[in-house]
């Protein structure tokens, strides 16, 4: 199923910018402002932003964020590495593709929310243009900011919507600051009616998943791992079809769930559930679309019909403005179909 799988076209909505960076990019963003590395070349890097099996808890996986981090913090060093995340992404013939970024978070060496936002919507489109995909941005409020910045955020994002920025996001300690604590910074987001998807139920209960959607009018959740705990939720998710973008290989490097045995992937397709299948963060975890595709076809079961289902129900789901979406439905059935009768044959 190895080729098969290369070939699927995919679509990756749960992808965080500052989880893509690539070591080799870090050393030269390192070299341009002199800034000291434990490491002078990538292998030696890597594991300073990878994770590895002996990863214990979401607090251990997201030291590697602030590892990358004070090197993110002008223009150019945004721009490339989102430039680079497209093309990392072509190279799993991802079609399209929705990166995410918290930008207050890129901000300590006086580059706006704003700023920070076009950088890498520069960097987006010039990945576009030398890949031919589609790349989209989400733009993250974080859960440790109030609304002095995350109200910023927000205003910056609608004013940039119209040149890529396709929807808004919360991210950040779910057990610390829970969801409802955001609905008033939300409400302004939903007011300017641009679509909201919200981390939810990775780290915290399933409460936070029902006031993300009730209160934070999400349309999206990512994650939605703890969805199984509340059985009257799960059946309400799924009878309003609101996305899970589930990202097999973080979940289990975060602890969100104790192994593989208790993923809940399979148990949540099979209800009915709309699920989505993402990286999270690639560099971090060491993986990408087809890795993820590999990954459920082998522990789940996930046939080559369901896996391409997966996938198209990831363009549905998508922020894409309609005629894109569009576009790439068409396209996307016309390879799909073509590989689907390829596999049956080989059957």
């Amino acid at each position: 199923m190895d080729n098969w799988l290369e070939a699927l076209p995919k679509a990756d909505l749960h992808l965080h910018l500052d989880g893509c960076v690539k070591p080799s990019t870090l050393l030269a963003l390192a070299a341009d402002r002199a800034y000291p590395l434990p490491a002078d070349n990538a292998e030696d890097l890597l594991p300073y932003m990878q994770v590895d099996a002996g990863c214990d808890s979401l607090t251990t996986y997201l030291e590697k964020f602030s590892f990358v981090l004070p090197l993110l913090q002008d223009a150019p060093a945004l721009k490339r590495v989102a430039k680079e995340t497209v093309e990392q992404a072509a190279t799993r013939n991802c079609l399209y593709i929705e990166v995410r970024f918290a930008p207050a978070l890129h901000t300590s060496e006086g580059l706006t929310p704003e700023d920070a936002i076009a950088a890498v919507l520069d960097g987006l489109k010039r990945g576009e243009m030398a890949c031919g995909i589609v790349a989209r941005l989400i733009v993250i409020c974080m859960r440790h900011h109030d609304d002095r910045i995350n109200l910023p955020v927000i205003q910056a994002a609608v004013a940039l919507r119209g040149q890529g920025v396709a929807a808004v996001d919360l991210a950040g300690d779910e057990a610390s600051h829970p969801a409802e604590k955001f609905r008033g910074t939300f409400a302004a987001a939903r007011e300017a009616g641009i679509p909201i998807t919200i981390h939810a139920g990775e780290a915290a209960g399933p409460f936070n998943i029902r006031e993300a959607v009730e209160g934070l009018g999400a349309m999206r959740i990512g994650h939605g791992i703890r969805l199984r705990e509340d059985p009257g939720l799960l059946d309400w998710i799924r009878e309003r079809r609101i996305p899970l973008e589930m990202c097999p290989t973080s979940n289990i490097q975060t602890r969100a769930v104790a192994d593989w045995d208790d993923y809940p992937i399979r148990a949540y397709y099979d209800a009915g559930l709309y699920v989505t299948v993402n990286t999270d963060n690639p560099t971090v975890s060491g993986t990408d679309m087809t890795r993820e595709c590999e990954t459920i076809a082998s522990r789940f079961g996930f046939t080559p019909a369901e896996l391409a289902g997966l996938m198209r129900a990831a363009l549905l789901a998508s922020f894409a403005e309609p005629p894109v979406k569009q576009r790439l439905l068409a396209r996307f059935d016309e390879i799909a179909g073509r590989l689907m009768t390829d596999v049956s044959r080989a059957d």
